[in-house]
């Protein structure tokens, strides 16, 4: 293209220094400038970049929710928030022997008191702890005390 206005990005606006960076090789004769905005332009573009940022924003929060109900949908698993597998990725982890602290490195939690929050307890976990802490006991004594499964 043979215009050096249309093929601006946004990346060359410095709005703080109220100037356009023209890169070398876009110009006419491939050298880079600096072109400096008068006051009135600054503050057009400031508006119009506060504007698409908006639209952006707006756009990327509904697409996003209606992507992800559509997909939950199709998955059989209609209402799901995307933290509800995080969750259940720190149960798996933590259930499956992989220390607290490599599945909170995992799951990206940067505190304790965050990944505790996604660490639920389940009464199965609280059933499991009690027949573990059952067969150590049983270890200890020789007699088993442990019910044959039926």
């Amino acid at each position: 293209m043979q215009s050096e206005v249309l093929t601006l990005e946004r990346r060359q606006l410095d709005l703080k220094l109220g100037a356009l960076r023209l890169e070398p090789g876009t110009t006419k004769k491939n050298e880079g400038r600096l072109v400096y905005l008068t006051p009135e332009l600054r503050s057009l573009m400031t508006a119009q970049v506060n504007r698409v940022a908006a639209i952006e924003r707006q756009q990327r929060r509904c697409d996003f929710r209606k992507t992800w109900a559509t997909a939950c949908k199709k998955a059989g698993a209609a209402g799901m928030l995307r933290h509800d597998f995080r969750r259940t990725a720190v149960r798996n982890m933590v259930n499956a022997g992989v220390s607290e602290r490599v599945a909170m490195k995992v799951t990206g939690h940067k505190t304790r008191s965050v990944f505790d929050r996604y660490h639920n307890v389940s009464p199965a976990d609280l059933q499991e702890a009690m027949r573990k802490l059952a067969g150590i006991s049983t270890g200890i004594t020789g007699k088993s005390e442990r019910r044959p499964r039926q």
